[in-house]
């Protein structure tokens, strides 16, 4: 006996064919960027505790590198800086750490032990709803030189166009 496959089986097995040569194009597109953790910014000594670049707009799936160049530092998610539903991570001082980022939204971090000395950054995740924090991201209160430094990040990213709909 024949077994005639049904339109629905075939259907079913074009689309599952299609999801499997689609996955590693996909994969293939995530891009891996490195933000080093730094005692002085490599081309301005005056700037001390820094990340660089403490600015950074990313692709939805994109992976973040925060490298441990200089000793003494991690990255830490802020409370209140990361959109609903996103995954808060702390690294282990001098280690370092790669995140994931799959969802569109203003992402805020810092050195733990060098926040007040203003070694903050941010993430920017482009995609529908990249904007849906930002308002939640720029209230939250900042402590020591984290204040002035996030008043600048937040002017540098408005005027690199990263904090526009039409930047996505």
């Amino acid at each position: 006996m024949i077994n005639t496959p049904t339109r629905r089986s075939v259907l079913a097995l074009s689309a599952a064919l299609v999801a499997l040569m689609a996955a590693p194009a996909f994969a293939q597109d995530a891009q891996t960027h490195v933000v080093q953790m730094l005692n002085k910014h490599p081309e301005d000594k005056k700037q001390r505790m820094v990340f660089h670049p403490r600015v950074i707009k990313i692709a939805p799936g994109d992976t973040v590198v925060f490298e441990s160049t200089d000793k003494g530092h991690n990255s830490q998610s802020i409370k209140g800086m990361i959109p609903d539903g996103a995954e808060p991570w702390n690294s282990k001082i001098n280690t370092d750490v790669e995140i994931t980022f799959d969802q569109p939204g203003v992402y805020g971090y810092r050195c733990t032990p060098h926040a007040a000395m203003g070694m903050v950054g941010l993430v920017i995740v482009e995609g529908d709803g990249m904007l849906d924090n930002l308002d939640a991201a720029k209230s939250v209160k900042q402590r020591g030189r984290s204040k002035a430094a996030f008043e600048e990040i937040w002017q540098e990213a408005d005027d690199a166009g990263f904090l526009s709909d039409s930047a996505s």
